[in-house]
């Protein structure tokens, strides 16, 4: 079962690299896992094996956490569809002795079973043996939505190399994948929330290149020697780049070319800049053709001035009609739905701030909302927003995409509160747009328009750093802790103060953007 990044799927599975030791050379077994990080990037797969503590050094986050909690999810609740499966628990030698023997017995479903053969080795998700041709068929687990035919169909690949190294007839490679489409209504239909995709022939045609690629995986990541040069990260864009990125091009630094916006969509700027060494955002040649967004980032950061319009920041805030409600959400992203009229990873709003501003000048007001127990939050968020947030006014938010899809979804869900929230909807300002716009552009944003990226630079005496959560992927981890783990009530006391204090700071600091801007025209 493969989640987004392979470093983290080798986080989730445990599996470690098998070095076999000779006169000459030294030798790997090549997981499943390794592989998939070799495509990525070759050289980091290769100090994950040699020198792990440079690829362990980075503590997973909480965002990455997640994605291997909602992989174990995903996959358990798939196994369902299999009834009668047996679950291979382990990655070595015994449990490769117990898949054969389950094997030999032609047991028809096998969870988890692990294969070894060659300098090759793999974990399947779920086996299904076929007594009339004794054929198998191979079931990978993705817990996506979509296919990626990038990823998706080489990991299938490597699985079915494998077993016909070893001998089995592989007739069918399949994925499964969430039902984009699904509404829960009542218990989980499982059949409905899982496509289960036939994609044997895409395998198949895949095969041989994928076979020479596992092949010389193993040949480079045998060498004891460390490969010179940077890794192939150096021309992708910053979100982009490996755990040993920093080690292996120590040239590059911590702000450069690499961090223009979206820089990573434009291969061929990128390209041309690495292939001229040039990395520092001072020595970007004046014949390369940017984006307007992507020249002030530069051009703030050369000349040391902010680019402030302040005519166009006074014309956006003067469309602005008090009360102001400075307003955020706190979400969760369930890829099970776990309530009726839920589909797959749709977000459940769990959490509001709000503060509210009746005139210039006039005392701030605070209003808040957490819903702690395991029930849908949805009506209970909904009446007490009412409560709190009047008719008339506009409503500042963050990201107004997000903010609006709850709104709607919340009406959609609470029927009777349907044109409260449309009138929320209609009085939405979003204060991030005098940043997209690029009415206000400062170096230290670094071409970045988040609350967090433009806060401290114009409230420095304001910080998320002070606080237990510090962003919203832990706030959405810690919220599924209180209703769904074993915690005394003082752990779910501490979380739900934490959780708050963090919330507040969200809606308090746009309040105190707001305010500097008004205080700046």
């Amino acid at each position: 079962m493969a989640v987004q990044n392979s470093h983290i799927a080798e986080a989730r599975d445990k599996t470690t690299t098998i070095k076999v030791l000779s006169l000459h050379k030294m030798s790997i077994i090549l997981s499943k896992t390794d592989y998939l990080l070799f495509r990525e990037c070759p050289k980091n797969a290769w100090y994950k094996i040699h020198k792990p503590e440079l690829y362990y050094k980075s503590e997973l986050s909480d965002f990455e956490k997640a994605i291997i909690e909602t992989g174990n999810e995903v996959e358990i609740v798939a196994r369902q569809m299999f009834p009668g499966g047996v679950l291979i628990e382990g990655r070595d030698a015994k449990a490769q002795d117990t898949t054969r023997n389950y094997i030999s017995k032609n047991q028809l479903i096998i969870f988890q079973p692990i294969f070894s053969v060659d300098n090759f080795l793999a974990a399947l998700d779920i086996l299904k043996f076929n007594p009339e041709d004794r054929s198998y068929s191979i079931y990978e687990v993705k817990a996506t939505s979509e296919i990626d035919d990038k990823s998706h169909y080489h990991d299938l690949a490597f699985q079915v190399i494998l077993l016909r190294k070893l001998g089995y007839q592989v007739k069918s490679s399949h994925l499964i994948h969430l039902n984009s489409e699904y509404v829960r209504s009542g218990d989980l239909n499982i059949a409905e929330l899982f496509k289960i995709e036939d994609v044997t022939t895409a395998v198949d045609g895949l095969c041989q290149n994928v076979l020479v690629e596992m092949e010389k995986a193993v040949g480079y990541l045998s060498s004891e020697k460390e490969p010179n040069g940077s890794c192939c990260c150096i021309y992708k864009g910053r979100s982009k780049h490996c755990s040993t990125f920093k080690h292996s091009n120590p040239h590059v630094p911590e702000y450069g070319v690499h961090d223009i916006s979206r820089i990573g969509n434009s291969k061929a700027k990128l390209q041309e800049l690495v292939d001229n060494n040039i990395f520092d955002l001072k020595d970007i040649p004046a014949h390369i053709k940017f984006s307007d967004i992507q020249k002030n980032q530069i051009t703030t950061h050369i000349l040391n001035e902010a680019i402030i319009q302040k005519d166009k920041i006074t014309e956006e805030l003067n469309t602005l009609l008090f009360p102001l409600y400075f307003l955020d959400y706190e979400t969760f992203p369930c890829a099970i739905p776990r309530f009726d009229g839920f589909i797959p990873y749709q977000q459940i709003p769990f959490q509001y701030s709000l503060h509210v501003l009746d005139s210039v000048g006039a005392e701030l007001k605070h209003f808040e909302f957490l819903h702690a127990d395991s029930c849908d939050p949805s009506d209970y968020i909904a009446r007490s927003l009412q409560k709190n947030i009047g008719n008339t006014g506009s409503v500042i938010v963050w990201n107004k995409t997000f903010e609006c899809k709850i709104n709607k979804e919340l009406g959609f869900r609470v029927p009777d509160l349907k044109n409260i929230m449309d009138s929320v909807n209609d009085r939405i300002y979003d204060l991030m747009d005098i940043f997209l716009k690029q009415y206000y552009v400062h170096k230290e944003f670094k071409g970045k328009t988040s609350i967090k990226s433009v806060l401290p630079i114009l409230v420095p005496d304001l910080s998320y750093k002070v606080l237990n959560i510090q962003e919203g992927g832990t706030a959405s981890q810690q919220w599924n802790k209180i209703v769904t783990a074993n915690i005394t009530d003082k752990e779910r006391n501490e979380i739900a103060q934490s959780l708050k204090e963090y919330c507040k700071l969200d809606t308090y600091a746009m309040y105190a953007i707001w305010r500097h801007l008004q205080e700046l025209c």
